[in-house]
């Protein structure tokens, strides 16, 4: 059975290759590998919430990073920003340092279940979420990201509407005082939540 790009250790054999893209509007090259979410390139809800995000500062963390796209992407466009990545699979966190180093981008990469490595707080926090960990496992997210986020900092989540987006929206207006739809494309929704 194939690995699910949240497996921690992933026995997939191995099919590094590269892809170059444009994100945030830099030039970046990354190396993807089987056993990772969307090895093939920038996935369309990433690029959704990429260019959904106002201008970010302060510290961030990137949740659920993968191969890396989002933390590369904001550090490249905004280099001053203290970034944290992280994700519970092992490839992928190995892939996120060394996408960090292939385009000159600082930050923190820790492997870990959810914000289980993770320390303090953030102002702002990005993710594409694993939908098909579950609800539980997504909305648990959300929940434990209120716990992470400084006074005035925000969530910001992407998901398909027919995945879900119209009741993790709900979700997220009974568990922080504000949250919004701020963008929209390809049939995906990028959310904001404030605690």
């Amino acid at each position: 059975m194939p690995d699910h790009y949240y497996t921690e250790n992933p026995v997939s054999a191995h099919g590094e290759r590269r892809v170059a893209l444009q994100a945030l509007g830099n030039a970046l090259t990354f190396i993807t590998d089987a056993g990772v979410f969307s090895r093939d390139g920038l996935d369309r809800g990433t690029e959704v919430l990429l260019n959904a995000l106002p201008p970010l500062e302060g510290r961030v963390l990137d949740l659920g990073c993968g191969w890396g796209a989002v933390g590369v992407a904001l550090g490249k466009r905004y280099p001053e920003l203290d970034i944290v990545m992280t994700d519970i699979n092992s490839r992928a966190v190995g892939l996120a340092r060394r996408n960090l180093a292939e385009n000159g981008v600082t930050a923190t990469v820790v492997q870990g279940d959810g914000f289980a490595a993770v320390e303090g707080c953030f102002d702002a926090i990005v993710t594409n979420p694993p939908i098909r960990a579950g609800k539980a496992v997504v909305y648990g997210l959300f929940a434990q990201a209120r716990e992470h986020l400084n006074p005035g900092g925000a969530l910001y989540a992407v998901i398909r509407k027919q995945q879900g987006a119209p009741s993790a929206l709900k979700y997220l207006r009974e568990i922080y005082s504000r949250a919004e739809i701020v963008d929209r494309g390809s049939g995906f929704h990028v959310m904001r939540a404030e605690p």
